[in-house]
C-alpha cells in the first residue's frame, strides 16, 4: 500500500473516533466475552500495556478484579479517553496516554518492558501490512522472552448483517487496485453516518505476521457478537 494511501485511510479512521466517540462508547458499555476470557488467565501482578484502550472499559475491568500491576492504557482519541477519565476511579498506578499507536515511533518512546500487551479490536484498523508488522515488532521489543501479547481482531464477514455494511473504495476515490487484500470499507450509522477502514485477518495471516515479529502463536479462539465466533482471538508468546 503506498504512504499516502495509508496516511488518508489512518485519518479516515482517527476522524471516525474523533466524531463518534459518544456513540461509540454507548455501543460497548459492557466487555466481550472475549475479552472477560483474556482478563480471566490474568494474574493480576501483571505490567500491562493497553493498546486501542478506547474509554478505558479494559482498565475499569481491571481495577474491579483488584489488579496490581502497572496499567498504561493507550489511544489516539481524545475524546475516548476523556471518557476514561472522567467515568473511572482508578488507582495510581494506572495511567493513560493519548497517542497513535499506529506509528512505531509511539511505542519505541515509551521506554519500559512490559509483562503483557494487550490489543483488542485495534491491528485491523492500521492500514497497510508493512505498516502493522513495523508495530508488531515495537510491540514485541517492549516484551521479556516469554512476554505475551494477547489481541483480537474483527471477523466481520462472517455475518451477513456487517457484510451488508461494506462500502466501495470508489466512495472515497480510492480504487481497489490501491488498497491490500482483505482491507474493507464499513459504514456506521448509529447517530450519524460515517465510514471506517477496517482489515479482515485470516488466522494463517496472523501467524505469519507472529513469525515475521518474534512471536510464537500459543493460543486461539473465536467468541463476541450475537453469532459467537465475530472476534478471533490469539495469544502469541515472544520468542
Amino acid at each position: 500500500m503506498r504512504p499516502e494511501v495509508a496516511a488518508r485511510l489512518a485519518t479516515l479512521n482517527l476522524q471516525f473516533y474523533q466524531t463518534f466517540a459518544r456513540a461509540f462508547c454507548g455501543s460497548r458499555q459492557n466487555l466481550q466475552p472475549g475479552v472477560q476470557r483474556v482478563l480471566e488467565r490474568l494474574g493480576g501482578g501483571e505490567d500491562l500495556l493497553d493498546l486501542g484502550c478506547g474509554n478505558g472499559a479494559v482498565a475499569r475491568a481491571l481495577a474491579e478484579r483488584g489488579h496490581g500491576g502497572f496499567y498504561l492504557g493507550v489511544d489516539f482519541s481524545l475524546p475516548l479517553l476523556r471518557a476514561a477519565a472522567w467515568r473511572t476511579s482508578l488507582p495510581s498506578h494506572f495511567a493513560f496516554l493519548i497517542a497513535d499507536i499506529a506509528r512505531p515511533t509511539t511505542l519505541r518512546a515509551l521506554r519500559r518492558d512490559f509483562d503483557g500487551v494487550l490489543a483488542f479490536a485495534v491491528l485491523h484498523h492500521i492500514p497497510g501490512a508493512a505498516r502493522r508488522l513495523q508495530v508488531v515488532r515495537a510491540v514485541g521489543a517492549l516484551l521479556p522472552s516469554g512476554g505475551f501479547f494477547i489481541h483480537s481482531h474483527w471477523q466481520f464477514l462472517r455475518a451477513a448483517r456487517w457484510r451488508r455494511r461494506v462500502q466501495p473504495w470508489s466512495v472515497l476515490g480510492i480504487s481497489p487496485a490501491e488498497v491490500e487484500a482483505g482491507d474493507y470499507l464499513l459504514d456506521w450509522r448509529r447517530q450519524g453516518y460515517g465510514l471506517r477502514y477496517v482489515h479482515h485477518f485470516s488466522p494463517e495471516e496472523l501467524e505469519n505476521l507472529a513469525a515475521q515479529s518474534g512471536f510464537a502463536l500459543q493460543e486461539q479462539f473465536y467468541a463476541d457478537g450475537k453469532e459467537g465466533d465475530l472476534g478471533l482471538y490469539q495469544v502469541w508468546r515472544k520468542v
